[in-house]
C-alpha cells in the first residue's frame, strides 16, 4: 500500500499536496478513488461555506483496499454523514441528523478527492456489476434528488416548477418526471434546455411564469434569489422544497410564508438504494451530464471549469 498519497486540500487556497494516508478508525475502511464528482457544494465551501478546511469531495465511486475480507476489491459508493452512534438521532436510525455528525468532505471529515480515503463500512453500498464507474459516481447526487419525493408527496395532478437546471436540478427534474406531475423547469443555458427536451421535460423562463400558480416549487438554484422566486411562484397553501445551500446569508421577506400558509421544506441527502436502482434500471440519464474529466493533479483547473456558468458534471480521475 502507498505510504503517501496525493490529495486536494483547501485551506483558503486550493492545492494538490502529498501527505500520509490517514489511518482508519474502528469500523472504517480504506478506499481507493476510481472517480470523483465535483458538486456545487464543493464550490460553496471554497467561497467560505461552513468555514471548511481539509480535503474536498463527497461524490465518488471507489474500491475497498483495506477492511473486512468480504469487502476487499468491492466497488462502492457511500453516504456522506458519519454519525456518533450514541446520540438520540443515531439511536432512532437517523445518523444524517446526528448531534455530533461529521460529513464527508464538508464538516470535520476529509473528503474523497484523494488517491485513498476512509469511510465507515456502514456508509458503503456495493455497486451493481453492470453499472460503469461513470454512472455509479452519480449515486450520491441522485440520492439527494430522490429525497425530494421522500420529503413531499407529489401527485400526478400537481403543477410543479423546478428552479435551477444545474447538475442537481437536472437530476431532480428526471426524478420528478417519474411522478407524472405537470413539470416546468426554469432553464437558462442552451445545453440544459437540450437535455431537458430530450427527456420530454418542458422548459420555461422565470418571466413567463405567473406568480402564485405552482402547487410545488423546488429550488435547486443555489442562490438566495431562487428562494425569493419560489416564494412568489408558489400558490397559497403550496409547498416549497429548498435544496439550495450557499455561503452568504440571505435577506428575504418571509412574511408571505405565514400570510399564504406556505410550507417550506428543507431537503438534503437521500436514499442510496433507490438511486442505485434507478441507475441500474436506466430510468435516469446521467452520462449526458458529464462535461469534462480531469486528472487529480489538475484539480484546480477542474474546479475552475466546474464554476463556469452553466457547467455540468466535471469528474476527477486519480
Amino acid at each position: 500500500m502507498l505510504a503517501t498519497i496525493k490529495a486536494v486540500e483547501f485551506d483558503g487556497v486550493l492545492r494538490v499536496i502529498e501527505r500520509p494516508i490517514v489511518a482508519p478508525e474502528a469500523e472504517e475502511v480504506l478506499i481507493r478513488l476510481r472517480l470523483g464528482g465535483i458538486c456545487n457544494t464543493d464550490l460553496e465551501l471554497m467561497r467560505g461555506y461552513r468555514g471548511f478546511r481539509g480535503t474536498l469531495g463527497h461524490e465518488f465511486v471507489g474500491e475497498v483496499i483495506a477492511g473486512p475480507t468480504e469487502w476487499l476489491g468491492a466497488r462502492v459508493v457511500g453516504e456522506i454523514n458519519i454519525g456518533c452512534g450514541t446520540c438520540d438521532w443515531c439511536q432512532r436510525g437517523v445518523p444524517e441528523h446526528c448531534r455530533r455528525r461529521r460529513v464527508l468532505g464538508l464538516h470535520d471529515y476529509d473528503g474523497v478527492f484523494a488517491e485513498v480515503f476512509r469511510l465507515p463500512l456502514a456508509n458503503l453500498y456495493r455497486v451493481p456489476p453492470a453499472l460503469p464507474d461513470e454512472v455509479a459516481v452519480f449515486t450520491e447526487p441522485l440520492a439527494a434528488a430522490c429525497q425530494t419525493l421522500e420529503c413531499v408527496h407529489i401527485k400526478p395532478s400537481d403543477r410543479v416548477v423546478l428552479l435551477g437546471a444545474g447538475k442537481l436540478g437536472l437530476l431532480t427534474a428526471q426524478v420528478l418526471r417519474l411522478t407524472g406531475c405537470d413539470l416546468l423547469v426554469v432553464a437558462r443555458h442552451i445545453r440544459q434546455k437540450e437535455l431537458l427536451a430530450g427527456w420530454g421535460i418542458q422548459t420555461t423562463s422565470r418571466d413567463d411564469l405567473a406568480d402564485g400558480t405552482a402547487d410545488v416549487v423546488v429550488d435547486c438554484t443555489g442562490t438566495p434569489q431562487g428562494l425569493a422566486d419560489a416564494i412568489r411562484l408558489v400558490r397559497a397553501q403550496g409547498t416549497i422544497v429548498l435544496k439550495s445551500t450557499y455561503a452568504d446569508p440571505a435577506t428575504l421577506d418571509l412574511s408571505p410564508l405565514a400570510v399564504n400558509e406556505i410550507a417550506l421544506v428543507g431537503s438534503r441527502c437521500g436514499p442510496f438504494p433507490a438511486a442505485l436502482r434507478l441507475l441500474e434500471e436506466g430510468l435516469v440519464d446521467v452520462q449526458s451530464l458529464i462535461e469534462a474529466r480531469y486528472a487529480l493533479n489538475d484539480a484546480p483547473a477542474a474546479l475552475d471549469h466546474a464554476a463556469r456558468p452553466g457547467a455540468l458534471k466535471v469528474l476527477l480521475i486519480p
